[in-house]
């Protein structure tokens, strides 16, 4: 049984898998998983999350059932252990989106079932599987521009990177760090691969000759009492049509959504991109389709 927890766990060949089977899956809609049954834990709201995965698992026959974080004996301080060794016991698959990774790792060393990553302070695995569906349907592999915090979505896209032996630069502010333990694998990772991971603390220097610029909000969910310190220390790391200048012609802007234009996006940049950002939230979709036959060992 394998777990989905980051994409650290998995091979450059599965992660590929992964986005094959997306290609397939949507070009060709099948129901591969009748009556397979799905817990879709939250801890935190979602809107892409709970429709990519409830969408998901419906269209490709099986159900879900979504429970929020009320919802479960956990809110009266019931262990995790126990809540995993029930649920993953009743179900085929657990989804959860979590405010800690930590969280995760326990669920999944009880659980019966494969546990999946829909969010977690350290990881966000399945948005990076979007993002690189999309980068693929787009022809744009390859240079690719990560602006923005040291958060969930720059740690997975640093791990993929790695794994995929991608060119990526990473922007942030000089008061940001990587976390040691990430760096630790992307430079093992690297040396497989042979990617080339490059940082700054200037935005323009990190996007410039790249193919693909990727951002994400500076003040992520439960972090609102940092907001004014945030947008203090990022207001030099905005994607507008100036910085978006330095990137190859023709390049795209990927983001995971919520937007918050002014802030870590322009509305002209994000509107001029907007078909591309879309297409990159229904791609969930697909890459969670993938996922979850990768996970019955079913090939789409």
């Amino acid at each position: 049984m394998r777990h989905f927890l980051s994409l650290k766990d998995y091979t450059k060949d599965e992660i590929l898998e992964l986005i094959k089977g997306a290609v397939n899956i949507k070009k060709e809609p099948r129901k591969l998983l009748v009556d397979k049954r799905l817990a879709m834990i939250f801890e935190k709201n979602s809107t892409r999350t709970r429709m990519a995965f409830e969408l998901a698992i419906t269209e490709l026959g099986g159900k879900a059932l979504f429970l929020s974080a009320n919802d479960l004996q956990l809110s009266r301080g019931e262990p995790i252990k126990d809540t995993a060794r029930v649920i993953g016991s009743m179900v085929d698959f657990v989804m959860l989106r979590v405010n800690k990774h930590e969280t995760l790792l326990e669920f999944a060393k009880y659980s019966k079932a494969p546990v999946i990553n829909a969010l977690s302070d350290l990881y966000h695995p399945t948005q990076v599987l979007g993002d690189l569906l999309t980068i693929q349907e787009y022809k744009k592999e390859g240079k690719i521009a990560f602006v923005g915090d040291t958060n969930n979505m720059c740690n997975s896209w640093l791990i993929a990177a790695s794994i995929l032996g991608y060119e990526l630069s990473v922007a942030y502010p000089e008061n940001y760090k990587i976390a040691p333990e990430i760096l630790d694998i992307v430079k093992e990772n690297a040396k497989k691969s042979g990617a080339k991971i490059e940082f700054y603390n200037d935005k323009t220097k990190a996007i410039k000759g790249k193919d693909v610029v990727i951002t994400d909000t500076w003040v992520s969910m439960g972090q609102e009492s940092e907001k004014e310190k945030k947008l203090k220390d990022f207001k030099d790391f905005m994607i507008d049509k100036q910085a978006m200048s330095f990137a190859n012609q023709g390049a795209i802007l990927l983001h995971c959504l919520p937007a918050y234009r002014g802030y870590e996006v322009s509305e002209e940049i994000f509107e001029e991109h907007s078909e591309v950002i879309f297409n990159e939230a229904v791609n969930r979709l697909y890459v969670v389709k993938s996922l979850l036959c990768f996970l019955s060992s079913i090939k789409c």
